[in-house]
């Protein structure tokens, strides 16, 4: 079985095409309140190896006029299964497809990679209304 090469991707990792994140209409919109996800199910690629790299994703976010749709997020997720890509690219990327989503108030979205090599890989992305 030939090795699957992710040469090139992060160079164009801002146009990967991702599912689509669903969303619904919020009807607290006047409520400023927060909103945690967390999944400890993810996986992706490393583009250095071509092993597979495990990690939890907590995401906070305070809604405007829409929330995420759980169903659709989760398909999102697990679209990541085949993709190799930095644990730095891979926050940024989450955190502007969710925006492009729902735009919400605030929202801020940690990986935690599982350990590799001895080191704990933790990256953290925030965005904010102005």
């Amino acid at each position: 079985m030939a090795k699957k090469t992710y040469k090139g991707l992060q160079e164009n990792i801002r146009d990967l095409k991702t599912p689509k994140i669903d969303v619904w209409k919020n009807k607290y919109q006047d409520r400023d309140y927060l909103v945690d996800l967390k999944t400890s199910e993810f996986t992706c690629i490393c583009p250095k190896t071509g092993l597979p790299d495990f990690a939890t994703i907590n995401i906070n976010y305070r809604p405007d006029k829409t929330c995420v749709e759980l169903k659709s997020f989760k398909y999102y997720l697990v679209f990541y299964r085949d993709v190799g890509i930095f644990h730095e690219h891979l926050v940024n990327k989450i955190l502007d497809d969710v925006v492009k989503a729902c735009q919400p108030r605030w929202i801020k979205v940690e990986v935690v990679m599982g350990t590799r090599g001895g080191i704990q890989t933790t990256v953290t992305a925030e965005y904010s209304q102005s």
